[in-house]
């Protein structure tokens, strides 16, 4: 029985069909010896894994460097155009690429031939990496990821199946999905209340709660549903009450 904690979805890309293979059997291999799910896939070209990265979440990508056509450092700057959130490690044969590869974000290298005592500390590492609670909502749009830090999200509005995100700064991001699929890792976050059927706000930039509506910081009013009212207007007591509990208690320990 595995883990059951999460799937680190993974890709590798490597034009050696050899060293593919390798690596897929490694990382079959840690699955089992760690007992922590893997979903992996394997590309022999850069220009086959862009296109399943178009509609593929992989956490983790081991790239080759030297391949024909699109080499692994070109893919991981087009990669980095529209996904900052993904892993990646270069799979190489001389470390004389490790400083460019900091260029696009690179995690790691991993010098061929790949072996478990070079793989696996960095797979356990990336695996410790993404236990940890998300400080970020990484969200999708048609053509691009990005994240957007919990702390700066002051509330979100649906409005005909578009998401505008309204940010503490003054910044506005639209996208074309649905609420429902970010509400569960909202909803997890301490703060975040639903307040109507088209509304989830930071209760943190609430500066007061009224019959029928709220006020953030920046001044917006946002509409509370009339059979939600007493439910939020009580969340929001309670959270400035823990607010203030956990101020109270960092000034003791200074």
């Amino acid at each position: 029985m595995y883990k059951g904690e999460f799937t680190m979805k993974i890709a590798v890309c490597d034009d050696d069909r050899q060293v593919l293979l390798s690596v897929l059997s490694q990382l079959a291999s840690y699955q089992e010896q760690r007992q922590t799910e893997l979903s992996c896939q394997g590309f022999e070209n850069a220009v086959d894994l862009l296109a399943s990265i178009e509609h593929q979440n992989y956490d983790l990508l081991f790239l080759d460097v030297l391949m024909p056509g699109l080499n692994g450092l070109q893919a991981a700057r087009e990669i980095r155009q529209k996904n900052d959130r993904i892993k990646i490690v270069f799979l190489t044969s001389s470390p004389e690429y490790a400083v460019e590869s900091y260029s696009v974000q690179a995690t790691n290298y991993l010098l061929k031939p790949a072996t478990e005592e070079r793989l696996f500390p960095i797979l356990d590492q990336l695996a410790d990496l993404l236990r940890r609670p998300e400080e970020s909502l990484t969200v999708q749009s048609q053509n691009r990821v990005f994240r957007l830090p919990y702390k700066n999200i002051e509330y979100i509005e649906v409005i005909s199946k578009i998401l505008y995100f309204y940010l503490t700064d003054g910044s506005t991001k639209e996208v074309r999905r649905s609420l429902s699929e970010y509400e569960p890792a909202l909803l997890a976050r301490p703060g975040f209340c639903k307040v109507h059927r088209s509304y989830l706000v930071n209760l943190s930039w609430v500066t007061e709660v009224r019959q029928g509506e709220l006020l953030t910081i920046s001044g917006r009013r946002v509409p509370i549903a009339r059979s939600a009212y007493q439910q939020v207007r009580t969340a929001y007591t309670e959270f400035l009450f823990q607010d203030a509990e956990t101020a109270s208690s960092s000034g003791g320990k200074e």
